[in-house]
């Protein structure tokens, strides 16, 4: 199973289960939903969620999506994951509260750390 990951608040994961699909209003934005690999999203977390609360990351299986996912260059210079469309609830198999430290910053969770092995 290939899995990407995606940062979002617990309320908004909220709203998607009672409406079986999440919608992220970048997709309204940019066109695509952002999603980092299992490697870089505590890169993605400490560069744009510093301090937030009330975060979570959903495990989303890219065999299981509906929506198109491509590869696209970044902001540095890293090939991350655009999901092209919602997110059907079906495709998400996991997700775990994201708490960053005593400092603001976040570090990897054991559920990502065992997805890099």
């Amino acid at each position: 199973m290939k899995t990407i990951l995606h940062i979002t608040e617990h309320q908004k994961w909220q709203q998607a289960r009672l409406s079986n699909i999440y919608h992220h209003e970048s997709l309204n934005h940019e066109g695509f939903i952002h999603a980092s690999q299992p490697e870089q999203v505590v890169k993605t977390a400490n560069r744009f969620f510093i301090n937030q609360k009330n975060l979570v990351i959903l495990f989303i299986d890219v065999e299981k999506l509906q929506a198109e996912v491509r590869y696209e260059w970044g902001e540095v210079d890293e090939l991350f994951p655009h999901i092209y469309g919602s997110v059907n609830i079906d495709a998400i198999y996991k997700v775990i509260d994201f708490c960053p430290n005593k400092n603001g910053y976040f570090d990897v969770p054991w559920e990502i750390y065992q997805l890099m092995l």
